[in-house]
């Protein structure tokens, strides 16, 4: 299709012209502009109004047979997308009232280090940890999978390992460090989270990296893989640490779930909750993060699905490197890098963050 003639918008120019423009997605829909998201706002980045016939064959325009033949049979598909001089993208294709649409979301090229995300040093420390499960969480577009990226980048610069990925698809390329990496894409090189797990023992791992815990299956096998003595890496969609832990145990029926906590209990390691939140200037987003370890009183706290009392154990447990989202909030705020709207609208303790005041600026 000639893109220039027909006035219809080309996939690689908007994802272009969207990265240079500072946004981190770019979303393809019938009856409205392209469009993409800057700084967490949605704003159109072309005059251009496509029709659905128009967005189906852009879409289907960057797809391979392959990619083609799995989108209709599964009507979604994940894939990855390299545009040249500009990175790589993690592209979705998907129906909405039967008509073809996708979101792309830019992978940056270069793998940052875990401090220049914004964590605090107890997450790098989670990167010598030789077995356990550690999970990343956050919702869509929290920056889990860049966070994942850095542990993975840390742990092949510092340890001698078989570090094994399993993704959907292979987001960043990691470069040879220390260790062996092998990076495993789902369609590609292996049916489903699960079954790329069942046999990913008998293939001499010492990190597992999970992109995301979907199903039972998939959540049984990577408490196994931890409780084996592997570090288990994965994500969830979850807002914070305790959700997390329902969350995994929500995934089984009642009559599994008292196996599940004493598993849970015994191989988590901890959870990474993280947020992105606009920055004070407006200009950027700010890494907003709970750190929860598993000791003795959480591992109690687990088997008897008493969660409600974990963000408390993790304020007992701020000498031992714990915080929560207040925590980050407060710090945040304190240092001028977020408003206090911000940080009330995303507390837990709203008189906490309301009683706060900043100390005055220095002439």
């Amino acid at each position: 299709m000639n893109s220039e003639t027909s006035g219809i918008p080309d996939v690689v120019d908007l994802l272009r012209d969207a990265v240079r423009a500072g946004a981190s997605d770019v979303h393809l829909c019938g009856g409205i502009s392209p469009s993409m998201r800057v700084r967490g706002e949605i704003v159109p980045c072309s005059d251009r109004i496509l029709n659905r016939r128009e967005c189906r064959e852009l879409i289907l325009g960057i797809l391979t047979d392959s990619q083609r033949a799995r989108l209709e049979r599964d009507l979604e598909l994940d894939f990855g997308l390299q545009v040249e001089g500009t990175g790589r993208f993690r592209g979705n294709a998907h129906y909405s009232r039967g008509a073809l649409e996708a979101a792309f979301r830019h992978i940056p090229e270069g793998i940052p280090q875990i401090m220049d995300l914004g964590h605090r040093p107890s997450v790098v420390g989670l990167c010598e940890m030789p077995r356990g499960l550690v999970l990343v969480t956050g919702m869509t577009g929290s920056g889990k999978t860049t966070t994942l990226a850095a542990m993975i980048r840390r742990i092949s610069e510092t340890r001698q390992s078989v570090i094994v990925t399993i993704e959907d698809p292979i987001e960043f390329y990691f470069p040879s460090g220390r260790s062996i990496i092998k990076q495993r894409e789902l369609g590609s090189d292996t049916k489903s989270f699960h079954e790329a797990l069942r046999h990913v023992l008998r293939q001499d791992p010492d990190v597992i990296m999970v992109g995301e815990m979907r199903d039972p299956e998939t959540v049984r096998a990577a408490l196994t893989a931890a409780e084996t003595g592997h570090l288990v890496l994965a994500t969830l969609h979850t807002n914070d640490a305790p959700q997390a832990l329902d969350r995994i145990i929500d995934n089984f029926p009642g009559d599994e779930q008292e196996q599940i906590l004493g598993q849970l209990a015994n191989a988590l390691t901890a959870v990474v909750a993280q947020r992105l939140v606009p920055s004070e200037d407006g200009l950027s987003r700010v890494m907003v993060s709970e750190l929860l370890f598993n000791n003795s009183a959480v591992a109690a706290c687990i088997r008897d699905r008493r969660f409600e009392q974990i963000v408390g154990l993790m304020e007992i447990g701020r000498k031992d490197g714990m915080h929560t989202i207040d925590d980050s909030l407060e710090e945040l705020y304190l240092t001028g890098r977020i408003s206090k709207e911000e940080a009330v609208a995303g507390c837990r303790d709203a008189a906490r963050m309301e009683a706060l005041r900043r100390a005055p600026q220095k002439a």
